[in-house]
């Protein structure tokens, strides 16, 4: 067999040759792939012979785009779709249950296909013209360097295959990342060419993201159960906070620095601080400063790791949610606000503090004008647990099923 040396002219070579169940070397943006129609077994079968692969080792797929998920697997799950939309052509291979046309030699016996859109303008020419995926390895065999030129493959395979498409040098010479949405947790089964927080920071993105906020006292915890009662990860931004001040160095340094010591050992001292920053608006706006970029960077990696666990409807409580920039994060935002009587009571009662000390963390918190001018809407707890817990549903029910990532339209109060 003489290996052709196919150049970027003559694409339509090698889509013949594919069609007749050849084997093609074909260049991407990582490293050179050993090409054969993804649906011939018999082409499929040549590839484990000449790379001397193990055939219980499946092997992806290349396709074109996201529109060949429809073909290629059994159901195509939305992470699917967010993530080749974001890095699709790109070094993300993703694996899903197969569709039953996929040969089982493809498979390796297995239930499931990985499928990968390569970063290449030569292979993606080749895919649409010969129209039908590619099962296409790295160009080497078994345990070898894998490929990143066209001479590289040549010096493995030549008269061993039929062709090779010469498109340059890849430019990035690490194998595709590859992650499985096939079970939950999602996993990364290959570290790759893209990172791993990359891949979970897109999937946290496209969570529904609920945002609620309102001062002490307003019944935010009541709202939170009731988005947690619905499936979603739930962040209480205060609890975090107070999580933060015990088991952060870096921001009890920070504290320290800048208000003194206000710790006993590793326990911030609640009040100590508080008689310093709720009477001084530039120290409580200093403070806020410091606990923010903590409390924002421990959000981002909560929702991250959801996201993995295939979670799709996440809650963030934060008094400060617009001062931090976390309402960024947002689907919509709601404001929880209540008469200023009933939240000192709530107070008194929850924390066992003064009524002295409940006024001035309440006067030191913004008013209901502001949360009502800010949010999409405000949930007024003005009644019983029940009746508020029930507002809230219908409330939370209805923005989930619009489902829409924008802001949206302030309401009246709700």
């Amino acid at each position: 067999m003489k290996t052709e040396i196919i150049s970027s002219g003559n694409i339509d070579r090698a889509a013949e040759i594919i069609r007749a169940g050849g084997l093609v070397a074909v260049p991407t943006e990582t490293v050179y792939g050993l090409a054969a129609n993804g649906l011939d077994a018999g082409a499929v079968e040549k590839i484990y012979a000449v790379k001397g692969r193990p055939e219980v080792k499946p092997l992806n797929l290349m396709v074109h785009g996201a529109e060949a998920m429809d073909k290629c697997w059994a159901t195509v799950p939305a992470q699917a779709r967010s993530l080749a939309e974001e890095f699709w052509p790109g070094p993300l291979t993703i694996i899903n249950a197969s569709a039953p046309e996929i040969p089982e030699i493809v498979r390796a016996g297995g239930s499931t296909v990985g499928l990968r859109c390569p970063d290449h303008p030569l292979t993606l020419e080749l895919l649409t013209k010969c129209g039908v995926p590619l099962a296409a390895p790295s160009a080497n065999p078994s345990g070898a360097p894998s490929p990143k030129t066209a001479q590289d493959v040549l010096r493995y395979f030549d008269g061993k295959i039929d062709a090779v498409i010469d498109g340059g040098e890849c430019g990035i010479g690490t194998e595709s990342t590859i992650i499985t949405l096939a079970e939950t947790p999602f996993k990364i089964l290959r570290p790759g060419a893209l990172e791993a927080d990359e891949i979970a920071a897109r999937l946290a993105a496209d969570m529904y993201i609920v945002g609620l906020t309102g001062g002490s006292g307003t019944g935010k915890t009541t709202a939170l159960n009731v988005l947690r009662g619905m499936g979603a990860v739930c962040i209480d931004a205060d609890e975090l906070y107070h999580t933060i001040t015990r088991t952060s160095q870096e921001m009890k340094r920070e504290i320290i620095s800048r208000f003194g010591e206000v710790y006993d050992g590793d326990t911030l001292n609640r009040k100590q601080l508080g008689n310093v920053v709720f009477s001084d608006p530039a120290a409580l706006a200093d403070l806020n400063a410091i606990t923010h970029k903590y409390v924002s960077s421990e959000t981002n990696r909560i929702l991250r790791e959801a996201a993995m666990n295939g979670v799709t409807l996440a809650a963030l409580d934060a008094i400060g949610i617009f001062e931090g920039g976390v309402d960024k994060l947002c689907a919509a935002v709601f404001g929880v606000i209540a008469p200023r009587e009933v939240r000192i009571e709530r107070l008194i009662a929850r924390e066992g503090i003064s009524r002295e000390y409940a006024e001035k963390r309440i006067s030191a918190q913004k008013s209901d004008e502001y949360y009502k001018e800010v949010c999409t809407a405000c949930l007024v707890n003005d009644g019983t647990v029940e009746e508020f817990a029930a507002r809230c549903e219908a409330v939370f029910t209805e923005a989930i099923k619009n489902g829409r990532k924008e802001r949206l339209p302030r309401r009246a109060l709700l």
